[in-house]
């Protein structure tokens, strides 16, 4: 299966007009947003988990990074309400559940190999630091290492802010609204911008908050032979 897998356009999906689409465990729905391969896939999507439901114990053998969006997110290393930002590192298991429901954004098979950082963050309890070179922007650093970085934004209203991609970005709009190019990004919009491209964000009237990752899309090629080879 590929959706949105030329990664070298820029993408835009506002996820909450898709269809939910009913996963392998009951009580689970997905969106897709981008996918290279079937049921194990280099994929980004958008999950919810009905209230009570659960996944069978298993291993990520690719790596699994997400951001609760909504509810409340459950495994046997704890609860993680909204705002929390979880990186299970390859190899790693867990059996993940919601007891009161939640909707994630969740991010398979785009982790290095060799990575064993497990990251376990409630962005709500974080603060924030004033950009250096845009008035109106605040970062909260959530994790970076030699392949990608990833924060979290808080753009003041009508803040401007741009700066190049190199190995190109993907964002999710969490509060608010924003433009990009022609575009006007609101809440649980998700961008990707392509290696080497610029990205020019203005906030709209309420400011906005906005998950940022950059670097990784120049692995993408490795990443999907990793996933064929599994």
């Amino acid at each position: 299966m590929k959706i949105a897998a030329d990664f070298s356009q820029r993408v835009v999906v506002h996820s909450d007009s898709l269809e939910w689409v009913e996963s392998p465990m009951k009580g689970v729905h997905r969106r897709a947003l981008d996918r290279v391969g079937a049921e194990v896939a280099r994929a980004t999507t958008i999950v919810r988990y009905a209230p009570g439901s659960k996944f069978s114990p298993h291993v990520h053998t690719g790596g699994e990074e997400f951001v609760v969006i909504e509810g409340t997110f459950q495994d046997e290393h704890g609860s993680f309400p909204v705002g929390s930002y979880i990186r299970n590192p390859p190899q790693s298991q867990h059996q993940p559940s919601s007891l009161t429901g939640c909707v994630m954004l969740v991010k398979l098979w785009q982790f290095q190999p060799s990575d064993r950082t497990h990251v376990r963050l409630q962005t709500h309890f974080m603060g924030s630091v004033p950009h250096s070179d845009f008035n109106g922007l605040k970062i909260t650093p959530l994790y970076k290492d030699e392949f990608e970085e990833v924060s979290l934004l808080h753009l003041e209203p009508d803040a401007e802010v741009s700066f190049d991609t190199k190995g190109g970005a993907e964002l999710l709009v969490l509060e608010g609204s924003l433009d990009e190019q022609a575009d006007t990004l609101i809440k649980h919009s998700w961008l990707r911008i392509p290696v080497g491209s610029a990205i020019e964000l203005k906030a709209g009237k309420e400011g906005a908050k906005v998950w940022l990752k950059t670097g990784h899309l120049t692995d993408v090629e490795n990443q999907i032979s990793r996933v064929q080879s599994a």
